[in-house]
């Protein structure tokens, strides 16, 4: 019983992390096109435009930015690169704009913060913030 109480509160804190990730985009002028998109090969938590630039982001919540930074493995990356291919190739009205793989690191207390480029669509490592 108490491992599902555990992945309740996980589940409900995870979906605070993407409220607030999302309320710092919209404040920063970015457009959340979807939330918690469902394609067939993942999950994204948050889609945004700005200008010709197109956002996967990946919210990570930790009890500290570089546990968060580093609880995205190469395997969530490759997921996630699959997602937006699927979640693009279904809204075309996207195909010029610019791709990029972000992450977004909620800890307590403090504002999120945003890695942009986290990783590219190849799988690298894109900037190393933290």
């Amino acid at each position: 019983m108490r491992k599902v109480s555990d992945r309740r509160a996980a589940e409900r804190r995870g979906r605070r992390a993407e409220a607030l990730a999302e309320l710092h985009l919209r404040l920063t002028g970015w457009r959340i096109l979807d939330a918690r998109a469902r394609t067939g090969v993942g999950e994204i938590d948050l889609v945004a435009c700005k200008g010709a630039v197109l956002a996967f982001i990946e919210v990570k919540q930790r009890a500290d930015l570089k546990g968060a930074r580093e609880a995205l493995s190469p395997r969530q990356r490759q997921r996630l690169i699959r997602a937006g291919a699927v979640w693009r190739g279904r809204h075309d009205r996207f195909a010029d704009h610019e791709i990029r793989f972000d992450l977004m690191i909620v800890a307590p207390w403090r504002w999120p913060r945003r890695i942009t480029s986290a990783f590219t669509a190849e799988g690298r490592d894109g900037r190393d913030l933290i």
